[in-house]
């Protein structure tokens, strides 16, 4: 079995303007590439797999537009189900109390990594 890395870089910091768009990146997990993406969000960085917990689509219907209009929550563009950015808690629409799958992410000297070690 091949070892995994500590840490895999995703983008700069400067990629990721707070409650701006998100970084897509794509994981390894059970066996599988999936769709991941990271946001900033009152200056903290937070990463979540791409997948709704109602339906498993990608939130964005446009490349890393995860934020709704007031850029206090990520939505899914498909079925409205609105999330807390810092926790991936579904807060309304249809799956209130089913949260988004969290990743870990670190910010350091200016870029942003994923740390798959610790999922």
């Amino acid at each position: 079995m091949a070892e995994t890395p500590a840490r895999i870089l995703i983008c700069a910091s400067t990629d990721l303007p707070d409650r701006g768009l998100g970084v897509r990146f794509t994981v390894q997990r059970d066996g599988r590439e999936q769709a991941a993406f990271v946001v900033r969000y009152r200056g903290s960085v937070y990463a979540y797999l791409n997948s709704c917990a109602h339906i498993p689509i990608e939130l964005d219907y446009q490349p890393g537009d995860f934020f709704d209009l007031s850029q206090n929550y990520l939505v899914c563009a498909t079925h409205g189900a609105y999330y807390a950015p810092q926790t991936g808690l579904c807060l309304g629409g249809p799956c209130p109390g089913r949260s988004l799958t969290k990743l870990a992410v670190v910010e350091d000297d200016g870029q942003v990594y994923f740390c798959p070690d610790r999922n």
